[in-house]
């Protein structure tokens, strides 16, 4: 796994600290930690398809913001805040079957003090694009947890 060094410490408070998710029932797999791009792979398996064996469109997404969320989490300079997708679309470009990988990679298109924006290009094991997401998300107060 690659992490940058500038936010190791972070990437290492996520890793540790971070409880049980969607992510870990996904398996999605971290590979890559950079302030300007994030990285992971998801199984297609029975978890993630839809019932005609095919990359479900929502296990996608959800890849996606994570991602995202994961990326502009990491930019955000005050520990007292946090990132929330509040929008986030998808296309679906092409069908992964059961029994593959995906790749997904994040990238920021605008990195603001309140709202950032992440781009998400998800491609098969091939290199071939599968689907590309946007989402939007808000910096805000942490707050309890």
């Amino acid at each position: 796994m690659f992490i940058d060094d500038g936010i190791k410490k972070r990437v290492d408070q996520f890793l540790n600290l971070s409880e049980p998710n969607m992510g870990d029932a996904l398996g999605i797999e971290f590979t890559s930690f950079k302030p300007d791009e994030v990285k992971a792979t998801m199984p297609v398996d029975e978890n993630t398809v839809q019932p005609f064996g095919i990359l479900h469109g929502g296990a996608s997404v959800a890849l996606a913001e994570t991602l995202a969320s994961i990326g502009a989490w990491l930019n955000v300079k005050d520990d007292s805040k946090t990132a929330v997708g509040i929008e986030i679309n998808a296309n679906h470009l092409r069908s992964v079957k059961k029994g593959s990988r995906v790749m997904g990679t994040a990238t920021p298109v605008h990195i603001g003090r309140s709202v950032q924006v992440w781009e998400t290009a998800i491609e098969t094991e091939e290199g071939k694009l599968a689907c590309i997401s946007r989402c939007t998300l808000a910096i805000v107060d942490r707050g309890e947890r």
